[in-house]
């Protein structure tokens, strides 16, 4: 499953990857307006979830072979 995705993947030029970023980024603001609960969340939180999920593409963009 993950062979034939990341096939489909290498079509993907720059600008496709940061069009799929903005919508997400714009999704979030949608799902922040909705639920404005959200941005009570502790700022410590937010940057253990931001290295979190940033360590694995990190590390494939930079030590990877």
């Amino acid at each position: 499953m993950f062979n034939s995705l990341n096939e489909r993947i290498k079509k993907l030029t720059v600008v496709d990857i940061s069009l799929v970023k903005f919508s997400a980024f714009f999704f979030a603001i949608i799902i922040v307006k909705l639920l404005p609960e959200i941005l009570n969340i502790n700022y410590s939180v937010l940057i253990f979830l931001v290295l979190v999920c940033g360590a694995k593409p990190f590390y494939s963009f930079w030590f990877k072979k």
